[in-house]
């Protein structure tokens, strides 16, 4: 018996990109050009990224339907993306984006079969780890990379003055936790 299939998935990446957009809401407009280091991806770069990440997974399993990775050429795809990060938007514009691009990857996560995603996709020799993983595999490290940034933007929202969406509900639950303790 499975107990997490499309659907699970697809529900899933739902609370991470709804999480995510809570905080891309919170954080003033006038945050989005603040980055921690040059080096760093301003907070709207960031949200792009996120925001268009599920492209690649959709261009590689859903479009292209590929078994091996490799030869493919990932900075054909890549660089255009990249780039487009760097495009002037509005806080609205993003958060719109991230909306959109999540109920569409999200839609189609929850139509996929047990038996599609658990096809093996070949991994380029170059790199590290294991030779082949489940389109299962390769789909939830979608969710798996928005969460590390998501986790990266809190750290700037922090260093910005404010106080993480997330942060603030665990904070209510414990002082609730303590208050019925204290009964």
């Amino acid at each position: 018996m499975q107990y997490y299939g499309s659907k699970e998935m697809a529900a899933s990446f739902r609370t991470v990109r709804n999480n995510t957009i809570a905080v891309a809401e919170e954080i003033p407009e006038d945050k989005y050009g603040f980055r921690a280091t040059p080096e760093n991806r301003t907070v709207a770069e960031t949200l792009v990224h996120i925001a268009r990440y599920c492209e690649g997974a959709e261009k590689i399993h859903k479009e292209l339907h590929l078994s091996t990775l490799e030869g493919y050429d990932f900075m054909s795809f890549w660089m255009p993306i990249l780039t487009d990060e760097k495009t002037p938007r509005s806080k609205a514009q993003i958060v719109e984006m991230l909306r959109t691009s999540g109920d569409r990857f999200a839609g189609w996560l929850e139509s996929l079969s047990d038996g599609y995603l658990a096809e093996r996709v070949e991994m380029p020799s170059m790199m590290p780890g294991p030779r082949s993983k489940t389109r299962f595999e390769m789909l939830l490290s979608v969710k798996e990379h928005e969460m590390h940034h998501r986790g990266q933007l809190m750290v700037l929202q922090r260093m910005t003055g404010g106080v993480p969406p997330l942060t603030r509900a665990m904070q209510e639950r414990m002082a609730q936790m303590a208050a019925a303790a204290k009964k």
